[in-house]
């Protein structure tokens, strides 16, 4: 594959730029907005909320269901924006996914935590990729408190050490996860064709067809 060969070609060139710093050094680190009482959705709300569902396996923030309520005294510092990377501090997933559309007025809702890029040096895009990879993971497990739900503190998180190599390397692996995760898109696709056409296949052998 193309992407295989680029990241070969990564890994053999030497990295002179690579800066290593914590979280709390790019980024600010924000809790959720914590509701008192059940969410109910108001169709003609001012606000729409993220929650955790709203979080997708691909790492993406889906902004076509997000239920809409009113609040009253909303601070701008509570609102999201493209770009901001909402993390999972609840749960056995301690991943994040990134917010890429505009959701208007939103606010994310505790128990996730909003985590917004302050430095110039730093694409957003790269930052949630490398929460979600297994060295980010493993720092982040070693702090989870709990058993059947772990939680991950704002302070673990802002603690956590981030890799920074330079812009052009950040796009260049953000692109390379990307086509290797439609890799994987299409491998899945095509394993369940196959096994669509094989059970069809026996189902006309046990009729004697």
């Amino acid at each position: 594959m193309v992407y295989a060969n680029a990241i070969t070609l990564l890994q053999h060139k030497k990295l002179s730029d690579v800066m290593k710093t914590k979280l709390k050094e790019i980024a600010s680190i924000q809790m959720g907005y914590s509701f008192r009482t059940r969410l109910e959705s108001i169709g003609t709300g001012t606000i729409a909320v993220i929650q955790m569902k709203d979080l997708t396996v691909q790492n993406r923030v889906d902004c076509s269901g997000l239920i809409r309520i009113n609040i009253e005294k909303l601070k701008d510092q509570h609102l999201a924006k493209p770009g901001d990377i909402i993390f999972r501090s609840r749960g056995q997933a301690t991943t994040s996914a990134i917010l890429l559309d505009d959701p208007g007025k939103a606010v994310v809702a505790a128990p996730l935590i909003r985590i917004r890029v302050t430095e110039d040096s730093v694409l957003p895009e790269y930052l949630n990729w490398f929460i979600n990879q297994i060295p980010a993971q493993t720092f982040l497990a070693s702090y989870a408190a709990g058993t059947a739900q772990k939680m991950i503190s704002k302070q673990a998180l802002e603690n956590l050490e981030v890799f920074i190599p330079s812009l052009a390397r950040q796009r260049t692996i953000i692109k390379l996860a990307s086509l290797a995760e439609e890799e994987q898109s299409l491998i899945t696709k095509i394993a369940d064709k196959r096994r669509q056409y094989i059970a069809l296949a026996l189902i006309k052998l046990a009729k004697g067809e």
